[in-house]
């Protein structure tokens, strides 16, 4: 293992992730049906955020532009819930997530000498309260959205189980995903 793998996973622990481990991007499996489940509009999110379904641009796009990158640090949060049902714990282990997904973010940008990156989150963005895409304004805070992983149509399960990372994690448990694309400066 290349020794920047290790340390990369030992950030995403560090920073309060449960497991985290690196994907070969070669290796991924991108599903174009994933994402069409986002116009099935499940979450709600569908055609209101700049950086979901259908802003965030076409799936062959995307993953074309995923596939620039070799590497990814793959990253899971688990959160236990009261029941399987607890929409409020979901909401509150997603905000958890996502500062855990933006302090290792920051992390790696400033203690990582990486080839561009390409940070994918889980879910929707909700940096903003209201996402100015529903205002038909530009995003106001472009450095501080990410599109998620399901947008780009990467099927989760596969990819946690190709690194060795659980997919379910337990009765009353809610898992989210963070995954950072990335190529190795010396590969240029």
């Amino acid at each position: 293992m290349v020794p920047i793998f290790s340390d990369l996973v030992q950030a995403a622990l560090d920073s309060k992730a449960d497991h985290a481990a690196i994907a070969e991007v070669a290796k991924i499996k991108f599903v174009e049906d994933f994402r069409k489940a986002c116009e099935q509009n499940v979450c709600r999110k569908y055609n209101t955020n700049w950086v979901c379904p259908p802003a965030v641009g076409p799936f062959a796009e995307l993953k074309a532009q995923a596939c620039q990158y070799k590497y990814g640090l793959l990253f899971q949060t688990v959160h236990q819930m009261k029941s399987s049902f607890d929409w409020n714990g979901m909401v509150a282990a997603k905000k958890i997530h996502d500062g855990v997904f933006r302090e290792l973010l920051d992390r790696v940008k400033k203690d990582y000498k990486l080839q561009g990156i390409l940070p994918l989150n889980a879910g929707a963005c909700e940096y903003c309260e209201r996402c100015a895409y529903l205002d038909n304004k530009p995003c106001r805070f472009p450095e501080e959205a990410f599109a998620s992983v399901e947008a780009y149509g990467i099927d989760v399960i596969n990819l946690e189980k190709t690194c060795g990372i659980p997919y379910y994690n337990g009765k009353n448990t809610v898992s989210y995903v963070g995954l950072i694309l990335f190529n190795l400066a010396e590969e240029r």
